[in-house]
């Protein structure tokens, strides 16, 4: 008995030492892939001579606030901020609304070359964006589309598809099927089950697709030098360009352009980050 309840406690004690070193590894994970934006932020608030300092961090005494009202108003952080959500809250529509109606085909309804397509769709996730830069940029200029939110709308959605078709297929198999077949004992269409029965249902998924949408394209740039030129439709990503361009020496209000321009993604994961773990891990376990 007395053996039986050491070795209990030699395991217990193995498993929180386990545990702790555990945590303490992705702790110092967590401030490794924290440190850039706290260093980033930590110099938008001091003067330009600051960043020249030997510490790694200086604490702002008093903090240049100035910094960041010079970078929202002569950064065009407004405009570009309104082209990038015009441009990436299309995205998501379409992205959110075609991988919730594809999901359902693959999952539910029997036809032929299913698994094909449904394959040839998932193979989209291997290949990298900006491998399709030369050749979408001669058809864009072929349809004179070039210079104008189409060219990066179309782009971004075939890239997200894949994800989200993954995302919301490995959903769907979850889900009884129990469900639909009782809305079409009570008159359902197809896409009244869809978006009145599946969609409320989907709501974890659905989160997932939106925020990896979101922060996967929010910020790419790329793709908007090689399709955009004119300042109409420019995305928030050129202000840190531009403003870097032009105010060289100014590296504290350049790094509160980058702050500003890197806040709206960090708020998004930071609201939602327990529904897209939810959203990849509930399919997947189920599915």
């Amino acid at each position: 008995m007395t053996n039986t309840h050491t070795l209990n406690k030699t395991a217990k004690q193995k498993k929180l030492i386990i545990k702790s070193i555990m945590w303490a590894i992705m702790s110092l994970f967590a401030v490794l892939q924290f440190f850039p934006l706290i260093w980033v932020t930590n110099f938008s608030l001091t003067k330009d001579s600051d960043v020249f300092t030997s510490g790694i961090l200086k604490v702002p005494d008093p903090p240049e606030w100035q910094n960041y009202s010079l970078a929202w108003v002569n950064g065009n952080i407004l405009k570009y901020t309104i082209n990038s959500m015009f441009v990436v809250g299309t995205t998501i529509l379409i992205v959110a609304v075609l991988s919730l109606i594809l999901g359902y085909a693959f999952t539910r309804m029997k036809w032929k070359f299913a698994n094909a397509w449904l394959t040839f769709i998932l193979i989209g996730m291997m290949i990298p964006i900006h491998t399709t830069l030369l050749p979408n940029f001669l058809i864009f200029r072929q349809f004179n589309i070039l210079d104008t939110p189409l060219a990066l709308i179309i782009p971004y959605v075939a890239f997200s598809m894949p994800l989200g078709v993954f995302i919301m297929t490995g959903f769907m198999r979850s889900i009884p099927r129990e469900l639909e077949e009782a809305a079409v004992m009570d008159g359902c269409g197809v896409m009244r089950i869809i978006f009145q029965i599946i969609l409320p249902i989907t709501k974890s998924a659905m989160v997932t697709i939106i925020v990896m949408t979101f922060i996967n394209n929010w910020n790419e740039f790329i793709m908007g030098a090689t399709f955009l030129s004119s300042v109409m439709w420019k995305t928030l990503p050129f202000a840190v360009y531009e403003f870097s361009s032009q105010y060289v020496s100014r590296y504290s209000v350049q790094f509160a352009v980058m702050v500003l321009s890197a806040l709206p993604s960090l708020i998004v994961y930071i609201c939602l980050n327990e529904q897209i773990a939810k959203g990849v891990t509930f399919g997947a376990v189920k599915g």
